[in-house]
């Protein structure tokens, strides 16, 4: 049976941070928030997510700071982008976040764009992460302006932790930016001091128009899903249709095979007559996920699993109301992770 919950890691990338402290210590709400590859000891305070972001400087000794080409910055390009640390020289170069708590856990986000900073308008570019020892990820960079991001949730062990970047022999390694955030030990159970949850993919069903909206999270909830992503769904014209979508496998140096687990997130965003009910299954290849799940008008709510799914190469996911049910199913939103 799929547990209910609702969602956290969506509303870290809307979160606001303080004013970063000297040599790489957090602020005080925990939080560090670093812009690679921004030269000498400045920060500032980004126009659009109201962020403050300081330089890399403490944060790691090696590599070189460039900017992107004049043709990638533009309006639509977050600030943070403009610059990027790049290093040359050597297999393994680190960074270290210091001044955290041992034993809590927390959200690392580590952020890429190329921008020909190089001038050689050379890619792909891959290159491998580690967070201390561990494989993280594989990077790959095929589009110069295109962000890529990674995230991982980490169980820290001691009072920091070093984010690596590791030469391939596939394309010299860079960073744009670095993200750390404290989470309540409560959430994410399926993350413990020997095993990390990795990110796949986030996907914010519905328009991108802002609503007037409100949903808000169950009584006892243990995450906070935001109202930016809750606001809007998706749904089928026709009662008798299905949402349908599949993600691939992505097979890794260390797991050719990932065990991958999803979050579904669901609010109700129509006050529904008394005549009227929504109920709907999710099945993931086949599989029942779920015994039926209504969702709650404005309130946020999800049906997650904390297994892994039996290994596919390609997962596929059907949304299908129930025989009791008169409305057609919908979604808000789906977070999709790997070990």
């Amino acid at each position: 049976m799929a547990a209910r919950s609702s969602l956290f890691l969506l509303c870290l990338a809307t979160a606001t941070a303080g004013v970063l402290q000297a040599r790489a210590q957090p602020d005080s709400k925990g939080f560090i928030s670093v812009d690679c590859g921004l030269p000498g000891k400045t920060s500032y305070i980004d126009d659009k997510t109201k962020i403050s972001y300081a330089s890399d400087d403490g944060f790691t000794d090696g590599g070189k700071h460039y900017n992107v080409s004049p043709e990638y910055i533009k309006p639509a390009v977050t600030a943070r982008y403009y610059n990027v640390r790049s290093f040359p020289d050597g297999a393994r170069n680190c960074y270290t976040l210091r001044s955290l708590v041992a034993g809590l856990k927390y959200l690392i986000r580590a952020t890429f764009m190329y921008g020909n900073y190089d001038g050689l308008n050379k890619l792909p570019v891959s290159f491998d992460l580690h967070i201390g020892v561990n494989f993280w990820t594989v990077v790959n960079i095929t589009d110069p302006i295109q962000p890529v991001n990674r995230e991982a949730i980490v169980v820290v062990p001691d009072d920091s932790v070093q984010v690596c970047l590791v030469n391939t022999g596939a394309g010299t390694p860079f960073i744009s930016g670095l993200d750390l955030r404290p989470l309540m030990n409560k959430l994410y159970p399926q993350v413990n001091a020997t095993q990390g949850l990795l990110q796949l993919a986030r996907l914010n069903f519905g328009p991108s128009d802002e609503t007037s909206i409100r949903v808000q999270n169950i009584d006892n909830d243990l995450f906070e899903a935001p109202t930016a992503v809750m606001q809007t769904a998706v749904t089928p014209i026709n009662a008798s249709n299905n949402i349908d979508f599949f993600w691939n496998s992505q097979p890794q140096p260390n797991d050719p095979a990932p065990g991958y687990i999803a979050i579904f997130h669901f609010s109700e965003l129509e006050n529904l007559p008394n005549n009227a009910s929504r109920q709907f299954y999710i099945n993931i290849n086949g599989i029942l996920f779920d015994d039926g799940f209504t969702p709650s008008f404005l309130y946020a709510e999800a049906s997650y699993s904390s297994k892994p799914f039996v290994r596919h190469p390609q997962y596929n996911i059907t949304i299908n109301a129930t025989a009791n049910s008169t409305m057609p199913p919908l979604i808000n939103a789906v977070e999709l992770c790997h070990f």
